[in-house]
């Protein structure tokens, strides 16, 4: 099965490798790339670090690593943990989980009254700073980058798409697959190509950003995270690799 993946970097090489472990081919072509925003950040009163996405830390001004680097730098997951040590900071927390999961994290190790830095990108998940203001934390958030969609086709999808060389599609959020079905409808070469392939979607809200595209074949992973979605795929395709036999 060959697997188109419209994902950044870094997440697109990591579900590629889930892919090919089922013995899927993936073909990639990120729909968006990571700009940087112009802040001014400063470290002046901050407890520590706190970061959601691997992709943040290779964005973090040096000045800032250099005043942080030996202050807790919480993370939400291994992956992001690893991206923060491989920028330098020496005392890396994960909390192996979600948004959630690292405020209950923070609040129970930093205690009230401390103030930290959430630096990240424009769009976020979750409302970190709110979930910790209730454990008397206070957290300063700074936009160090936003991911900007691409105005066409990455050559890679759109050659795959037009040679009927995509047997499916994987989407991550709303405004990831609002982008797919975008570039399909702009142009009319690729409209019915993009439609004809299984679009797997990580939620209804997803699948729901494809409707101006109407495709027939629309699957929902059973639950928001990467492994359910492929579970789905899988299934759906009659392969092995899907949902463990019960």
């Amino acid at each position: 099965m060959r697997v188109l993946v419209t994902r950044a970097e870094p997440e697109a090489a990591r579900t590629a490798a889930a892919l090919a472990a089922r013995g899927a081919e993936a073909i990639i072509a990120p729909l968006f790339t990571a700009e940087p925003v112009a802040a001014e950040v400063s470290s002046d009163g901050l407890a520590g670090l706190l970061v959601t996405s691997p992709r943040t830390p290779r964005f973090l001004p040096s000045s800032l690593v250099a005043a942080l680097r030996d202050r807790p730098a919480y993370a939400v997951g291994d992956r992001t943990a690893a991206a923060l040590r491989q920028a330098g900071f020496s005392d890396v927390r994960s909390a192996a989980g979600d948004v959630a999961d690292l405020a209950e994290h923070v609040a129970a190790e930093a205690g009230p009254g401390a103030t930290f830095l959430h630096a990240g990108g424009e769009d976020r998940a979750g409302d970190l700073a709110a979930a910790l203001a209730r454990h008397g934390v206070t957290v300063r958030t700074a936009t160090l980058y936003r991911m900007v969609a691409v105005p066409v086709w990455p050559a890679a999808a759109r050659d795959a798409l037009l040679k009927g060389a995509i047997d499916a599609v994987l989407h991550y959020s709303p405004r990831a697959a609002a982008t797919y079905a975008a570039l399909a409808m702009a142009e009319e070469a690729t409209t019915a190509a993009a439609r004809a392939p299984l679009q797997a979607c990580l939620s209804e809200a997803v699948a729901e950003a494809l409707n101006p595209l109407s495709p027939p074949r629309v699957i929902l992973a059973a639950r928001p995270d990467e492994a359910a979605l492929l579970a789905a795929l899988f299934d759906a395709a009659g392969l092995p690799g899907g949902s463990p036999a019960r």
